[in-house]
């Protein structure tokens, strides 16, 4: 895809590739990461306004299992990492800390975003990998996404990564509030394909007039930044409905105040954005059989 950035830049930007031999195979759809690395050129041009260095670079590293424990979000073992540095405006960390919310932007109104670094964090950690950012203001920014490396058949692969999150019955109906389109379309699709029935609404209002229509809701799914209503009074007023009705809160700021005071309700949990499927099933399969 960089013949593509290439296009596309402007006269003064200089883009160049290191790409290390060897780094083998990894299980990604090529679609989806072909537009992962554009939006990362794209965004990396927009952020040296005319002038400046595009790298984009390969390498192979291997993750010690004392690492894999630090990061978190990976397995120990060798993985590929693609990065896409620029010599641009840089980014503070309070921007860094909310680079991965969805729909977060810095930039202004009516310029063209194309897809957010959520976007590119949610296809990178579905392919089980992870995304580091690493910027500081005045010098640059470099975007690292880290993908295992696979050297056993496919198949066996994609059987296992399906078989991994708790699956759900058409009888656990969940009802999913958020008003966000695209988050909304992912998570129905993520319960549906987990073999749940799944409801959706997209403020408080309808979503409790959809709870007192359908007795056999057996879980609320709600963002927490909701218009008209918050997530939080929405869960109260659904309680006062049904007081056993478990809630899994949802949002992309974990500096939230009222979840850092620990004020969740004993059937209640918070998952942050951006989640895969994996971890929304392990949270919904959790409250269901509490």
């Amino acid at each position: 895809g960089s013949e593509m950035c290439i296009r596309d830049r402007p006269e003064g930007i200089t883009v160049q590739s290191r790409l290390s031999a060897g780094v083998g195979q990894v299980s990604v759809d090529p679609n989806q990461m072909e537009s992962a690395l554009l939006n990362l050129a794209v965004n990396a041009r927009d952020a040296m306004s005319g002038t400046g260095t595009l790298t984009i670079s390969t390498d192979l590293v291997t993750i010690s299992e004392d690492e894999a424990l630090r990061l978190g979000e990976l397995q120990a073992g060798p993985h590929a990492v693609i990065s896409v540095s620029d010599t641009g405006v840089g980014m503070s960390s309070e921007v860094i800390a909310r680079a991965f919310d969805p729909f977060f932007t810095t930039k202004p109104m009516g310029q063209g975003t194309g897809l957010g670094l959520s976007q590119v964090f949610g296809f990178v950690k579905q392919s089980g990998g992870t995304v580091k950012l690493l910027s500081e203001v005045g010098e640059g920014t470099t975007v690292k996404v880290y993908l295992p490396r696979v050297d056993t058949p496919l198949v066996t692969r994609s059987d296992r990564s399906g078989d991994d999150a708790p699956r759900g019955n058409v009888n656990e109906t969940v009802l999913v509030v958020e008003d966000e389109q695209d988050v909304r379309s992912y998570s129905i699709e993520c319960l549906q394909e987990l073999g749940f029935s799944v409801l959706h609404s997209s403020d408080g209002p309808s979503a409790l007039e959809m709870i007192a229509a359908h007795p056999e809701i057996r879980l609320l799914f709600t963002d927490v930044g909701l218009p008209h209503m918050n997530g939080r009074e929405l869960a109260e007023k659904a309680r006062r409905m049904r007081p056993e009705l478990p809630v899994l809160f949802t949002t992309g700021y974990a500096q939230d105040a009222m979840f850092q005071q620990g004020k969740l309700d004993p059937n209640a949990e918070l998952l942050t954005k951006p989640f895969n499927r994996a971890q929304l099933a392990a949270r919904v399969r959790h409250l269901l059989d509490a």
